[in-house]
C-alpha cells in the first residue's frame, strides 16, 4: 500500500482565525518595529500550511504525515487586527511522495491571498532515524 492510495484530487480543508488584539502574534508589527497591526505574510503561509495538512491528515496511514516543501503565495491585502480569516486549501496534484495544493486566504468576502504548496509525505519512524528528530508532532502544521 501506497501512503498516498486514499488521498485524492479534490480533497479540501479550511482553518478560520481571527486576528487578535489580544495578543499582537499574528500581526508584521509584532515581528518588524514600525510595521503596522495588520495579518503577518509568514502567519498567512503558516494558517495555508495547516489548512494544507490537515486536508489529508486522516487519509494517510497510521505512521505517516505531511510536512512542507515549497510555498508560492501572494500576499494580496491587509487584514486589520479584529477581522476574521479563512485559509482555504484544495489538494490539484498528487506524485509518488508529495501532494500539491491550491491555496487562498479570504478576509470576509475578499480575497487577501492566493497560490500553492506542496507538502512532502514522511514515514514519522523514518524521519526521526534519518534527522535524529524526536517526538515529531502528528499534528505538524
Amino acid at each position: 500500500m501506497d501512503a498516498l492510495d486514499n488521498v485524492r484530487i479534490g480533497m479540501t480543508a479550511e482553518k478560520t482565525v481571527v486576528v487578535t488584539s489580544v495578543t499582537s502574534e499574528m500581526t508584521v508589527g509584532h515581528f518588524v518595529a514600525n510595521m503596522p497591526q495588520v495579518y503577518a505574510t509568514p502567519i498567512m503561509i503558516l494558517h495555508m500550511e495547516m489548512a494544507s495538512g490537515s486536508a489529508i491528515a486522516s487519509d494517510l496511514p497510521e505512521g505517516f504525515v505531511s510536512v512542507g516543501m515549497n510555498v508560492k503565495v501572494r500576499h494580496l491585502a491587509a487584514t486589520p487586527v479584529g477581522r476574521k480569516v479563512r485559509a482555504i486549501s484544495r489538494v490539484v496534484q498528487i506524485d509518488s511522495k508529495s501532494v500539491v495544493f491550491e491555496v487562498e486566504a479570504w478576509d470576509g468576502d475578499r480575497k487577501i491571498g492566493d497560490g500553492t504548496h506542496r507538502r512532502g509525505i514522511v514515514n514519522v519512524l523514518e524521519f526521526e532515524k534519518r534527522f535524529g528528530v524526536r517526538q515529531l508532532s502528528m499534528s505538524m502544521g
